[in-house]
């Protein structure tokens, strides 16, 4: 549940119990007022962008909430007042009963969230934002529990969720309502390289899934990452590896190997290729789900491979999910190639233990 949903100072003395509903296409503009600016300029906030999608889709596999309080319980925050780009009203919609109103009187929405279900099993909790105005009124335990009773009902036996590694107040609360840590990671990111090695390169190996799967399986990277890669489908979400995915992989050639004079040395997998505006151009991202290799020289060849991936991709940028060890981080210093500054955690929360 990636975001900011600190609780550390109380909205007000009249801040009630926060409500939490399904969202509404109508919440959109009120969720973009208190989360435009989640982080400052440190990071852009991609939930303004994607909410409208989330709370407009009727997929069964996705439940969207927001949070909702009662206008006076926000209308004399600080909060509101301290944000020059901000007016005292403008999260507040019309109730339908759901929520902390009437039907058709005010409320205010003051945090949102989403659950995927990635798997018949796994489900992934994401987006939590609490507005600044409604802090220490419980909106981030509302809508965190609101998501793993969703999850809970649709038979998924583990939640889990990615906060960045400097976000303590989100950690702090997903701690707060079950979660426990599960593993760490940070992105390689490769440059995009065109290369004149031919397919009989001997570094190159043939894609096969099954001898990927068995490296897979006994490698430190495995371990380190509980299994984990990114989600083939779900943006920013980690879910189990499987054998079958590498399969897919292979046959839509994505997945990408390299050995060594009579083994597997290394592999990774291209999860997708994404394409963004800015500064008036698009920018394509090739995203590689996981990577692992057997010492420093296998991790270089796999990175010229991975460069060249991109590259034929059309790629202007890679990013390569390892894990945050230091072997593996050393490994790709060594190599020369840069990674992010810092890396992110992911949280797990058992849902086999029957209700809350």
């Amino acid at each position: 549940m990636t975001g900011d949903a600190g609780e550390s100072t109380p909205a007000s003395d009249s801040a009630s119990v926060p409500v939490v509903r399904e969202a509404r296409p109508a919440d959109a503009d009120a969720v973009a007022a208190f989360a435009r600016d989640t982080w400052g300029q440190r990071h852009d906030d991609y939930v303004p962008r994607v909410f409208p999608e989330w709370a407009a889709s009727d997929d069964s596999d996705s439940g969207t909430f927001v949070a909702t309080l009662s206008p006076a319980a926000v209308a004399e925050s600080d909060a509101v007042a301290g944000r020059d780009d901000r007016d005292p009203g403008d999260t507040l919609v019309e109730g339908d009963g759901a929520g902390a109103a009437a039907p058709g009187e005010p409320e205010a929405v003051v945090g949102c969230i989403q659950g995927v279900l990635l798997t018949e099993w796994e489900a992934w909790g994401q987006g939590i934002r609490v507005d600044p105005a409604a802090r220490g009124a419980g909106v981030g335990t509302a809508l965190s529990e609101a998501a793993l009773d969703w999850a809970r009902d649709r038979g998924a036996a583990v939640c889990r969720n990615m906060v960045f590694s400097w976000n303590v107040m989100g950690l702090g609360q997903s701690r707060a309502v079950g979660f426990e840590p599960a593993t760490e990671f940070r992105f390689a990111e490769p440059e995009p390289t065109e290369t004149d090695a031919e397919p009989a390169d001997p570094s190159l190996a043939d894609p096969d899934p099954n001898a990927a799967w068995a490296f897979w399986s006994d490698s430190d990277a495995c371990d380190h990452l509980r299994g984990l890669a990114l989600d083939p489908d779900e943006s920013w979400a980690c879910s189990a590896l499987t054998r079958e995915r590498l399969a897919t992989a292979a046959a839509e050639d994505r997945l990408i190997a390299v050995a060594g004079e009579s083994a597997l040395d290394g592999f990774a997998v291209r999860t997708r290729v994404t394409e963004r505006e800015g500064d008036g151009e698009p920018t394509r991202t090739a995203t590689y789900g996981v990577a692992a290799w057997r010492d420093v020289d296998a991790a270089g060849a796999l990175y010229d491979a991975i460069a060249a991936d991109a590259a034929a991709a059309d790629a202007d940028d890679a990013r390569v999910l390892i894990p945050e060890t230091v072997e593996h981080v050393s490994d790709t210093g060594a190599n020369r190639v840069p990674v992010a500054a810092e890396p992110d955690f992911v949280m797990s929360a058992d849902l086999t233990g029957g209700d809350r």
